[in-house]
C-alpha cells in the first residue's frame, strides 16, 4: 500500500464493512503471511479493524454497516499500512493475543502465542491426569509470554506453577501477564538456562514449547517471523539442541508418575531419527497442530542412556 492518499480513502470508505473489505483486499494483494493467530486475510482484517475502533471481534458482523468517524478511519488505515509495509504480525500491532481462551499482552520480546498445547490445557491434560489426581506442581519451561504457565494456573487453581526462561526480556513480559491475571502468588517467573535455575526441584507435569525450528526452516521463514526473538525459534542444525538437553535432564525433575509434554513442530522428523528406539506418544489436536509428544518419567528413565548420549554428542 505505497503512497496511500489517506484523504481519498476516507472520502470513499465509510463503514466498518468497507474497511474490512479494503483491508482484506490489500492484505491479499501484498501476499502477507498469516500464522500468528489468524490464517487468512479476512480474519486478520477483522482483528486489526475492530482493535482500531475499540470493539470486540465477535461484534464484527453486527456492526458492518456502522459508519466510522474521520479519526477512526485514519486509525484503521494506519494499522493496515503498518501491517503491510512493516509485515508485523497483528499481535505486535495490537499488543494482544489469545491463548487457551485467555488474553495476553505480547510485544517483540516474546513469540506470539500459538501452540496447540493450549488445547491440552483446556482439556486439563486428560487422560494423562484426572480430576482426582490433578498435577500439584507444574513447570512451564521456555515460558516466553507466560501463556502456558498462566493457562495451567487457571486450569489447575490449586497447583504451584513455575515459569522458566533464559531471556530476562521474556520474563518481564511474563510478569506483566502474571499480574494482569492476578496470579502473582501462584505463578513464579524464574530466569533459568533450561533446568539450571531449579536444581533439586521436581514437578508432576513439565510442559515445554522450546525453540525447535531447524536451520533449513529458519532460513525460509516469512518476514513476519523475523520480528520474533530469534532465540525463541531456532535451536541448531536439526532444531533439537535444547530438546536434547530437556530429554537428558527431565526425569530428574519429575515426581513419580510425572509427565513431560514437549512441542517440536516440524522437527518431529528429526526427533524420530535421533531416537528411533524411544516410544514417543505423539498427541493429536482437534483444532490443528502437530509435533507434540508425551513421555512419562518411567520412559525418560528407561531411555536415559540414549538421551544422555544424544545430548553429549550434539
Amino acid at each position: 500500500m505505497n503512497e496511500v492518499d489517506y484523504s481519498a480513502l476516507t472520502d470513499e470508505l465509510h463503514t466498518i464493512g468497507d474497511y474490512l473489505r479494503f483491508a482484506t483486499s490489500e492484505f491479499n494483494q501484498a501476499e502477507l503471511f498469516f500464522g500468528h493467530g489468524t490464517n487468512n486475510a479476512w480474519h486478520e482484517a477483522i482483528t486489526l479493524v475492530m482493535f482500531a475502533v475499540n470493539l470486540p471481534i465477535e461484534l464484527s458482523e453486527q456492526v458492518f454497516n456502522c459508519r466510522l468517524t474521520v479519526n477512526e478511519k485514519l486509525a484503521v488505515i494506519a494499522l493496515i499500512n503498518r501491517r503491510i509495509t512493516e509485515q508485523l504480525p497483528a499481535a505486535y500491532l495490537t499488543n494482544h493475543a489469545q491463548f487457551a481462551g485467555l488474553p495476553f499482552y505480547v510485544d517483540e520480546r516474546v513469540l506470539v502465542p500459538r501452540s496447540p498445547i493450549g488445547e491440552l490445557i483446556e482439556q486439563h491434560f486428560s487422560p494423562m491426569f484426572s480430576e482426582d489426581t490433578p498435577p500439584q506442581r507444574i513447570l512451564d519451561l521456555c515460558t516466553g509470554s507466560g501463556c502456558i504457565a498462566i493457562a495451567c494456573a487457571v486450569g489447575f487453581p490449586e497447583a504451584e506453577v513455575d515459569a522458566l526462561d533464559l531471556s530476562v526480556d521474556a520474563l518481564n513480559v511474563a510478569q506483566i501477564n502474571i499480574e494482569n491475571h492476578g496470579l502473582t502468588e501462584q505463578v513464579i517467573p524464574i530466569q533459568s538456562d533450561v533446568f539450571s535455575g531449579i536444581q533439586g526441584q521436581c514437578y508432576d507435569l513439565i510442559v515445554t514449547n522450546p525453540p525447535y525450528v531447524d536451520q533449513e526452516d529458519v532460513d525460509a521463514l516469512p518476514q513476519e517471523y523475523l520480528h520474533e526473538p530469534v532465540m525463541g525459534l531456532g535451536s541448531g542444525f536439526d532444531g533439537l539442541d535444547i530438546v536434547r538437553e530437556i530429554l537428558a535432564q527431565a526425569a530428574s525433575h519429575l515426581n513419580d508418575n510425572g509427565v513431560l509434554i514437549c512441542e517440536v513442530g516440524n522437527s518431529q522428523i528429526h526427533v524420530e531419527h535421533v531416537y528411533p528406539e524411544v516410544p514417543f506418544t505423539w498427541l493429536t489436536f482437534e483444532r490443528g497442530g502437530h509435533g507434540v509428544f508425551m513421555l512419562t518419567k518411567e520412559q525418560l528413565t528407561q531411555h536415559h542412556d540414549s538421551f544422555t548420549q544424544a545430548f553429549e554428542q550434539k
